[in-house]
This record gives C-alpha cells, structure tokens and sequence, in this order.
C-alpha cells in the first residue's frame, strides 16, 4: 500500500483525536522517549573533547534507531503505520494550542501571556495584547511546518521510517541544537541536519499557503522576508502566513531579559492584531491540513 493512501487515515485520526490525555497520561509518548534518550546523552556524552564529533555520532545512532524502529513497526502491516503516524503529525493539538492562545487573551492579558508561554521560548512577562498574537501566529507558522507539513512530507518519502527519522531530528535541534556555549559543538549535527529536513517542507509550507489565500503574486516578497529570518527556514511559513493575515510579524522580542530587534515581516500589515488574528491563523492551519489531505489523496490516485 503506497504512502500516499496511508497519509490519509493518518491525517484523520490526528485531526479527530489529537493527543487524547487519558492515552499518554498512562503511556510515554515516541517525542517523550526520544527526548529522554536525548537527554541522558546530553548529560553523560555532552562533556570534554570532541564534543562536535561526540553530537554527531548521537545524531547517527537516533536515525538509525529510528530507522530501525520505523521498519519493525511497519512490518507489523498498515494499520501499524497509520497510527504511528497518526501519533506523530501535530495538526489537532497545534490547532487546539494556538485557539487557546486566542481564548485566554479574550478574557485578559494576563490568561494570553500564560496561554502563549506554552507554545513560545521568548519572554512573554512585558507582552501586550498585540505581541501576544505576534507570538501565537508565528508559533503557528512554524509548527505548521515542523509538527504537520514536514511530518507527513518525510513520510510520503521514506514512509514510518521517514517520519520518525525527522521526529528524532527535529526533537534532537530542539533540545541539543541552541547555540549556547554548552551545545554549540554537540548539537551542531542536530542544528544543521534539521535544517537540511525542514528545507523543502518549509518553503512547501509558505507555498500552500500563498496558493490557499491569493498570495502567489507576493512570492517575491515572501523570499525576501524569509531570508532576513534568523532561521534558514522558519522565515517562510512566518512570512507566508504575515501576507495571508495581512498582520506584521516578528519585530523586537525578547529572550533571557534580552531585547533583541529583529526585522519586521510583512511591515506594512497590522501590527496591532488581536484574538481574532490567532483564530484567522487557526483557520489557515485547517484550510493547509485539507490541502495536504487532497495532495494525499491525488498521489495515491496516481
């Protein structure tokens, strides 16, 4: 059965159940095991000489337990594969998060900046109304191409074993891949090889979403913006989804008690959005997820 026609069941059980708490309260999730695994490296290998050497040899054996694990569980016949797939695209519950977002800024500053610190590494204690909603959309954008673009891309290409190659990347640049002094050499691999997945998947991202809102037209300016990101491709879905919204994006931030003036994206659009900005963001992750059902739905009639 191609991968194609699985990605659609998959696609569906995420965007009906999500991640039911009564499941994972009683059972570890596959992000939650591979960021342990990560973790104890990080503690026992992440020391002395070597370190960039040390951080690449961890990065190889998660793909090639994941790898692996990916074929194990696929031999065990499609409905394996959907689920576990299932498990591993993000649609429902990035929805869910950045509705909150939306939700708690309703009733009060105060509920948005907690409701954002969930979803959000800046500081989010100074924050006003509109850079609460800055900071829920570009969480969006950016988890629309990590938890459910670029997921259900690398399993169209590699099918379980793809998905979870990249989960454990990705999992990997999020918690080894800061350049701070303790993970600048070990979790260089992990930095630049989720770079390297998130190529495609990002720039896919930004085009689904120009393509969905009228947007082609501003491609040349999306590319623009998207190369001043600080990011080789979190800029793209960012820039995309600031044109589909017509809402400024990005602009000053910051992070550890730190102001820091990043450029503005898309500067001419509004830069005082509210809730319901957060839910137009909302409803774009939903039109994109129907996209990518239909693309599935397209190869596997090929």
């Amino acid at each position: 059965m191609s991968h194609a026609l699985l990605l659609i069941p998959a696609l569906l059980l995420d965007a009906l159940f999500g991640e039911p708490d009564w499941l994972w309260s009683r059972l570890p999730h596959p992000a939650v095991l591979i960021g342990r695994v990560i973790g104890w490296a990080d503690r026992r290998f992440n020391r002395g000489a070597a370190r960039r050497l040390r951080g690449l040899l961890l990065l190889l054996a998660l793909v090639a337990g994941a790898a692996l694990i990916g074929q194990a569980i696929a031999a065990l016949g499609a409905w394996a594969e959907v689920l576990c797939a299932a498990v591993l695209l993000a649609q429902r519950s990035l929805a869910d998060h950045v509705q909150a977002v939306a939700d708690a800024l309703r009733l009060g500053v105060a509920d948005g900046r907690m409701a954002v610190a969930r979803i959000v590494g800046r500081d989010t204690a100074a924050m006003d109304g509109p850079a609460i909603t800055r900071a829920a959309i570009e969480s969006a954008a950016e988890n629309l191409s990590d938890g459910v673009v670029a997921p259900a891309f690398w399993f169209l290409i590699g099918g379980l074993p793809g998905i979870l190659i990249y989960k454990a990347v990705n999992t990997a640049d999020s918690m080894i891949g800061y350049r701070s002094e303790r993970h600048a050499r070990f979790g260089w691999a992990a930095a630049r090889t989720d770079d390297l997945l998130n190529l495609i998947p990002a720039r896919l991202t930004a085009l689904i979403l120009a393509g969905l809102t009228g947007g082609l037209r501003h491609w040349p300016a999306i590319a623009a913006e998207a190369r001043q990101h600080r990011s080789p491709n979190a800029g793209w879905p960012e820039a995309a989804m600031a044109r589909a919204l017509d809402t400024a994006l990005s602009g000053p931030r910051a992070y550890g008690g730190e102001m820091r003036e990043f450029p503005w994206v898309h500067p001419q659009g509004d830069r005082t959005p509210g809730p319901q900005a957060i839910e137009g963001a909302v409803r774009l992750l939903w039109r994109v997820w129907g996209a990518l059902l239909v693309g599935g739905l397209l190869l596997a009639l090929l």
